[in-house]
């Protein structure tokens, strides 16, 4: 037992008495009725002992680790954790295999130990998906660690709530990026998937949540303490999006020396320490682009000058809980009187790699008034390439059908089919204007015409469903009209599989809705890839990568082109005759 030992100072001139806090077989040689003179007599070595745990989050969990088990802290784990403990401000932009958020919940669970009756919030997108990533952190930490259960008083996670209460009395939870945490009160919070989170919303009901700070038992406030601190952890997003402009201020505000810093690495950290196999990258390397440039270079996509618009906007439009694969049906099995134009962009080749044929389903929402409030993109679809236009006619008659369309206009829920007519897209209108039987299921889909071009359909008088655009000339029209409609959030997109809440009666396990999802990610990739380029005449959009198509958000600037010059209707000023008389 070597707890107590006599040591000469440096100046060899006396001996100090020393109490070895780091052994385990540490006993004080004191008897029990002078315990309160040895515990004032060593205060000031717990203070630092406190201090260098405070410090050193790392260590702490070296000191707690058991003989066999735990976790091998690599090197830059231990400086992630310990930047987490010294800096007001973090952040992490992390690859995919990175172990950001076990780090972020270790260290969470450090300080709620260290720091007496501390409150901490953990947030994401939804609540939901803070607790679901939290719980399974939690269960790995007790797992590795077993003698942190011994500093829980009690843990309890539900789907959409989690409440970690400690001995000390800190307590960890959780908190939704939204105006009903307005007004709660904690001292210190992260951000997962901060990339993610609405600014304005996050500005205006979370970010006040930490402004108050913590006081010590003795009712003081600690001035070294981090009262206020969040931390931000994520994989990289778009460029030209308010998360973007957060991190180059904290990298300025790093630079600076002003109490902030940003940690960023590549999936070359997680492999160079055995946390990620080299197959897993290999893989995403050869799927989708932008997802490997996101997830595993963690490259901000897209647009820093000139984009086309804020994409946060886009992230922001992403509000409908589900996706229409069809038209909904009553009680009597009729069509709901909906209000659909569908959107298409013609593309034709024979590689997956190429372009592709987009169709875009929007749906049209007015008020009372018949004002259009919003348009909904319900469905996006995408056929598979190498289709002649022939089978693509027949995949957007059957589409057409599908969402309640009808050969009698009249009775048609979808209003038009706009199709960029020139060059190859119009090898897609005159089959449109033929009249086809579908092969699958002997149907007969029907002959349409145009409505605004004088081409003759092989079926004389059939219903005029086809507005044939013509983009030469009316670029800058088409462009302006889309960034208004995104800019006067009239524009609504599908939210993301995360946001949505399980156990709530929808079928997130059918392969069609979730195909509904990610199209409409790729939608906002196509976006946040384009440049606005400005000529003497108009302006067009140009591709920063070439690799990225442009098709869905095509389609979808054409359909919104055809809604806004034929079915918006002004909203009416209410004429009051009173305003007509003058006061004297």
């Amino acid at each position: 037992m070597a707890s107590y030992k006599n040591f000469k100072s440096k100046n060899n001139k006396h001996t100090i008495d020393r109490y070895d806090i780091y052994e385990d077989s540490f006993n004080t040689p004191a008897t029990p009725s002078d315990n309160s003179n040895i515990i004032k007599r060593h205060i000031h070595k717990w203070t630092e002992f406190c201090a260098f745990l405070r410090f050193y989050p790392d260590i702490f969990f070296d000191m707690i680790k058991p003989e066999t088990g735990g976790i091998k802290l690599d090197l830059y784990q231990r400086v992630m954790m310990r930047v987490l403990s010294r800096f007001q401000q973090n952040y992490f932009c992390i690859p995919r295999g990175g172990s950001k958020t076990l780090v972020q919940i270790m260290v969470a669970y450090h300080t709620a130990i260290t720091h007496p009756n501390i409150t901490i919030a953990i947030t994401a997108s939804t609540k939901e998906s803070a607790v679901k990533i939290w719980k399974e952190k939690h269960d790995e930490i007790l797992r590795f660690y077993p003698s942190i259960a011994d500093e829980i008083k009690s843990a309890n996670f539900a789907k959409d709530s989690g409440r970690v209460l400690f001995a000390n009395g800190a307590v960890i939870d959780n908190l939704a990026n939204a105006q009903q945490s307005k007004g709660l009160r904690r001292r210190r919070g992260s951000l997962e998937e901060s990339a993610l989170i609405d600014k304005d919303l996050y500005e205006d009901a979370i970010e006040p949540i930490f402004n108050i700070p913590r006081t010590t038992v003795t009712g003081e406030i600690d001035p070294a303490e981090l009262n206020g601190q969040i931390n931000r952890f994520s994989t990289s997003g778009y460029k030209n999006s308010d998360e973007y402009e957060k991190i180059l201020t904290m990298v300025k505000e790093m630079t600076d020396l002003k109490g902030t810093y940003v940690f960023g690495s590549d999936w070359r950290i997680p492999i160079h320490f055995g946390r990620q196999k080299i197959s897993v990258i290999n893989k995403a390397r050869q799927g989708n682009v932008i997802r490997f440039r996101q997830n595993y270079l963690c490259d901000w996509i897209g647009v820093s000058d000139g984009a086309l618009l804020n994409v946060s906007k886009l992230m922001k439009a992403r509000v409908i809980s589900d996706p229409e694969l069809e038209c909904p049906k009553d009680k009597r099995g009729n069509y709901e009187l909906n209000e659909y134009v569908i959107g298409v962009d013609v593309a034709r080749s024979a590689s997956e790699s190429n372009n592709k044929t987009a169709i875009v389903v929007g749906k049209i929402i007015r008020n009372p008034q018949g004002v259009i409030r919003q348009v909904q993109i319900v469905n996006i679809i995408t056929p598979p390439n190498g289709l002649n236009f022939k089978e693509q006619s027949i995949a957007v008659k059957k589409i057409f059908y599908r969402y309640g369309g009808n050969l009698d206009i009249n009775k048609s829920r979808v209003k038009a089919v706009v199709i960029d007519a020139v060059t190859i897209g119009q090898g897609l209108v005159d089959r449109l204007l033929e009249d086809v039987t579908d092969p699958e299921t002997n149907e007969e889909l029907g002959c349409w015409a145009t409505i605004n071009t004088d081409q003759k359909p092989s079926v004389p008088n059939s219903p005029p469903l086809v507005y044939c655009l013509k983009s030469q000339g009316i670029n800058g029209e088409i462009i302006r009209t889309f960034i208004d409609y995104v800019e006067s959030e009239k524009l609504k997109l599908i939210k993301q599989f995360d946001e949505i809440k399980e156990g709530s009666g929808r079928d997130i396990s059918d392969l069609s809705v979730e195909t509904a999802r990610i199209q409409t990610q790729f939608l906002i990739d196509e976006i946040a890839n384009l440049r606005l380029k400005k000529t003497q005449t108009t302006i067009t959009v140009e591709q920063v990568v070439k690799r990225v198509d442009k098709d869905r958000y095509s389609a979808t600037a054409y359909m919104l082109y055809y809604i806004s010059l034929f079915l918006e209707k002004e909203e009416e000023d209410t004429y009051d005759e009173s305003d007509d008389i003058i006061y004297f």
